[in-house]
């Protein structure tokens, strides 16, 4: 029988992820793989409940859909404009507007909230989520 305990505070996040890395090669259906699968759902649920969820910013989404996808800053014309709109909005200084969020949203597969995000929330000094200021 699993013996699985709830996960209530940091220290048992901790201890439910690290046992997790230990049981990622479980084998479905043993005891194993269901207490893989137990703490997993354990984890998400206090993920869920009690951590912030920090979103990347729309330049930085971008970028990681064009490296995933192989693309470049010219393919993103269709969707964003020019080279120079294009430019603009990878290197955070030009917002996103509603259909650039769009295209990049039904074409690239971007989260809606990440790109619409509020622009203040990303250019205020104390902001983590740019590391601009």
């Amino acid at each position: 029988m699993v013996s699985v305990k709830p996960v209530r505070t940091e220290a048992d996040y901790d201890a439910a992820v690290a046992r997790i890395g230990e049981l990622m090669d479980a084998a479905p259906g043993t005891p194993e793989g269901e207490e893989l699968d137990l703490l997993g759902d354990l984890v998400i649920l206090y993920e869920s409940r009690y951590m912030e969820k920090e979103l990347p910013s729309p330049a930085a989404a971008i970028e990681f859909r064009m490296e995933q996808a192989g693309l470049t800053p010219r393919d993103l014309v269709p969707l964003i404009g020019s080279h120079a709109e294009v430019s603009e909005v990878l290197a955070g200084k030009r917002d996103i507007t509603m259909p650039m969020a769009r295209a990049l949203h039904k074409h690239l597969d971007i989260p809606a909230d990440v790109l619409l995000q509020a622009q203040d929330a990303m250019t205020d000094p104390g902001s983590v989520a740019t590391g601009r200021g």
